[in-house]
């Protein structure tokens, strides 16, 4: 009922703010051929100048004859410059690509240039044999996980993200989306029993937990939530969002996978352990004894996730020869390190918490069965 209730104060509706126009036109085209030519004395590619400002060494010089299949000039064949520099789309014959329409030389025509590749119909193909792996190997379990990461994509792109955008408390928006997101992807995953209204019990608790302390920290910090070009780009872009309050939201959002994974494994663990007869306490040992393995390998995994999308920048900042206390302590680097400690605490803190709730839970149901017979 809590999480209806945000769900309904939050949601964006006609506040939501409408997103900025695009000003760039794109068409979609087919590489049907390629003319690489001699690079100009000079530039860095002949290898006979010392400086490339622009990263240009090694890329090719010449045009590509592209017909486009859609956008401005539909069927048209047009000649553009092959694309250079760092992060260019190199480009064959058969390619499809992306093109950012230009105004031309003449008034009233138009240009191309090749901004990068098509690449829907490999996604899809993609998309489509992982779904067939997760079906093919869990059966229905399969298709009620897919369903809820279905549900999962919805909710962040129908009510975290606008909400967000429309003012609201980035922490308030994430807290109630991460709930939302847990009910659904857990009743519709590992159905409607006792034990998974338990693992949702100890995700609630982990998850405000993780809340609580990454408000304090973030604050003790003195933590801005301004610590990448995109975090700055959005702060100027979007003057309303509140950067530190989506900081947090991004620290709840982000630990919220790792905590359903242990709480329902904690959870469905003291289940199957409470058909032998034990003790309480005995029974808290043994799951307890599952659930260190399970942490241990599950930090491991949150803090390296949170590495590997961050390595780009991280190894930017570490190339600039700062000083290794500077380093780690720069606000960018702080993030991490708050964000990843933080949601190591939460999903520590999730394994006795769960525990202890399936205990009581697998006690009290031994106790009407016993009176029951």
């Amino acid at each position: 009922m809590a999480t209806l209730v945000g769900l309904l104060v939050l949601w964006p509706g006609d506040r939501a703010t409408p997103a900025a126009a695009d000003p760039t036109e794109r068409a979609y085209g087919e590489v049907v051929r390629v003319v690489e030519e001699p690079c100009p004395e000079g530039d860095p590619s002949v290898g006979e100048s010392t400086e490339d400002p622009g990263g240009l060494a090694g890329w090719p010089c010449g045009t590509a004859d592209v017909r486009v299949t859609e956008g401005a000039g539909t069927g048209q064949t047009a000649t553009v410059e092959l694309p250079r520099g760092p992060g260019a789309p190199g480009v064959a014959v058969g390619d499809d690509v992306v093109l950012l329409v230009l105004e031309g030389m003449v008034p009233g025509s138009v240009a191309y240039t090749i901004t990068d590749h098509q690449r829907g119909q490999p996604m899809i193909w993609l998309v489509a044999l992982t779904a067939a792996v997760i079906i093919g190997f869990g059966r229905w379990r399969g298709v009620s996980a897919i369903a809820g990461l279905v549900v999962s994509f919805a909710v962040l792109l129908l009510f975290v993200i606008p909400a967000i955008l429309a003012g609201s408390s980035p922490l308030l928006v994430a807290v109630v989306g991460a709930a939302t997101i847990m009910f659904a992807v857990l009743y519709l995953t590992h159905g409607t029993s006792v034990h998974t209204s338990v693992a949702i019990l100890g995700t609630l608790a982990a998850l405000v937990l993780t809340g609580l302390l990454g408000a304090g920290f973030t604050a003790l910090t003195q933590l801005t939530g301004i610590g990448s070009e995109e975090s700055a780009y959005l702060a100027v872009m979007q003057g309303n969002v509140d950067m530190r309050g989506l900081l947090l939201a991004g620290i709840i959002i982000g630990a919220l996978g790792a905590l359903d994974d242990v709480t329902v494994t904690q959870a469905m663990t003291v289940a199957e352990l409470s058909r032998h007869p034990m003790s309480r306490r005995d029974l808290y040992r043994a799951a307890a004894r599952v659930g260190r393995s399970h942490v241990g390998s599950a930090v491991n995994t949150l803090v390296l996730a949170y590495a590997g999308a961050s390595l780009p920048l991280m190894l930017l900042i570490a190339a600039g020869g700062q000083d290794l206390g500077n380093l780690l302590t720069s606000e960018f680097i702080a993030e991490e390190i708050v964000r990843s400690a933080v949601g190591t605490i939460g999903l520590v803190a999730a394994v006795p918490i769960t525990t202890v709730l399936a205990v009581l839970v697998a006690e009290s149901r031994r106790t009407k069965a016993v009176a029951g017979t």
